[in-house]
């Protein structure tokens, strides 16, 4: 008996050392995560492409850099997934999403099938289309996200996530979306955007976002160093300022206690070739309603939204620096304000040659500068316009930097470290967003 007890022992030990190598290798941690950022040419919003469910289905989505919540268009089709799971009231995924205050019940018709986004005893919260502005109610869910590895140079293998929390959404808040989109992905300051659930390997992000439509930006979650040929860039590249919270909401629905997720920064002055512009500077800064300050958006508007005094302190001080240069000032092309014949402006390395637009940063030795490539869009041939819009006189925020004036700038989100990078534009340095390397490999 005693023989078969050894000669047991000795099976099993030389059973587990002929292993194959690569059943005893640890789990794959990846050191940061990419997606490609695309530039619709009609809407000019910025999308991407995630998979989710079981099967995988590819989804095309708008990127909401101040978003809340990943949230899809559950009605039509159908959203079908094997793996999807529903999260059920006052459970921990709820308190994530920060449910509370909401009610249970699903606004579904009581002979509706259940299905996603139209379960019982579960919770839900308010996603919204911040392009058109449209909020509407949402279930609360989870279910399977995949997405590519990367080293920050090149794309590496897929990574899954099989309890992503998302919501669920009707079919009514795609309005005005892109062509193809059905959703849209939150980067948000919460604990259900993205970069939350991917804080695993980092919680800070890199977007670079393309001016080409037909060349993809970049958006990386992690703390590597970025790779846009031929130059490397790291948070050693970059120049930082404070990012800056809102206490009060900026989402159309939301509750009295709630922060804002978007992202704000602090800008003590705007200049024109480094020469300040008259304006009120109370609007600079945040209120106790949460009403003024900077923020950044990909959704708010393609192009920088001011406040009226502020823009029409922007426009009159440009256009009497465009005329002392020689331009021609034109009819307005909506959006569009001031416009200029393009005789006498001529093409450079970062745009056409027109006057420096600055932000004077707050805690940053480093100004913001805006040149031709963020600044002017050519309307049609021979005309070029300031690109910076009207944002009213009475709006939530008094600055929305848009994405014209994002595009081709490395911009590293630290929300760990609460601070945000820039780069110079790339177009200074002979190269651009469109230039990640989304070859495989692996």
């Amino acid at each position: 008996m005693a023989f078969l007890h050894k000669s047991l022992l000795y099976f099993c030990l030389l059973h587990f050392i002929a292993l194959p190598t690569q059943a005893l290798k640890p789990p794959f941690r990846p050191k940061a995560l990419v997606l490609p950022i695309t530039k619709d040419s009609s809407t000019l919003q910025y999308t991407t492409q995630i998979n989710q469910r079981t099967p995988l289905v590819q989804l095309k989505l708008t990127v909401d850099l101040g978003g809340r919540h990943l949230w899809v268009d559950c009605q039509t089709p159908r959203y079908i997934s094997s793996s999807f799971k529903p999260a059920r009231c006052n459970s921990a995924q709820c308190r994530l999403a920060d449910s509370a205050g909401w009610s249970c019940e699903p606004e579904c018709h009581p002979n509706t099938p259940t299905r996603p986004g139209c379960n019982k005893n579960t919770c839900r919260v308010y996603p919204e289309n911040t392009v058109s502005f449209i909020p509407d109610w949402g279930q609360v869910g989870q279910d399977v996200v995949s997405l590519r590895s990367t080293d920050g140079s090149t794309v590496g293998q897929t990574v899954a996530y099989p309890d992503f929390i998302f919501a669920c959404a009707p079919t009514l808040l795609l309005n005005g979306l892109a062509k193809g989109v059905k959703g849209m992905v939150g980067l948000g300051r919460n604990r259900v955007s993205l970069p939350s659930q991917f804080s695993n390997v980092a919680k800070r992000f890199a977007l670079c976002l393309s001016s080409s439509p037909n060349n993809n930006g970049v958006l990386i979650f992690g703390d590597v160093s970025y790779k846009i040929f031929p130059n490397v860039y790291s948070s050693d590249s970059l120049a930082f300022t404070p990012l800056i919270l809102n206490p009060v909401s900026t989402s159309s629905i939301h509750r009295d206690s709630e922060p804002s997720a978007e992202y704000f920064i602090g800008v003590k002055s705007i200049k024109i070739d480094d020469k300040a512009i008259p304006l009120n500077k109370t609007l600079l800064s945040i209120n106790k309603q949460g009403y003024g300050g900077t923020k950044i958006s990909t959704t708010y508007y393609p192009y920088t939204a001011l406040h009226t005094s502020i823009y029409n302190s922007l426009i009159k001080e440009f256009t009497k620096r465009m005329q002392s240069q020689g331009a021609k000032r034109v009819e307005a092309v909506a959006p569009f304000e001031a416009c200029f014949n393009s005789t006498g402006i001529f093409g450079t390395r970062v745009g056409p040659s027109v006057p420096v637009i600055s932000l004077a940063l707050k805690d940053s030795k480093v100004d913001w500068d805006m040149y031709g490539s963020n600044s002017m869009v050519e309307v049609k041939k021979g005309v070029f316009c300031l690109g910076f819009v009207d944002g009213g006189w009475n709006p939530v925020t008094s600055i929305v930097l848009g994405g014209y004036q994002l595009e081709n700038v490395l911009l590293q989100f630290d929300v760990a470290g609460k601070r945000f990078g820039f780069s110079p534009t790339l177009l200074g340095q002979r190269t651009g967003c469109a230039h990640f390397n989304f070859t495989t490999n692996a």
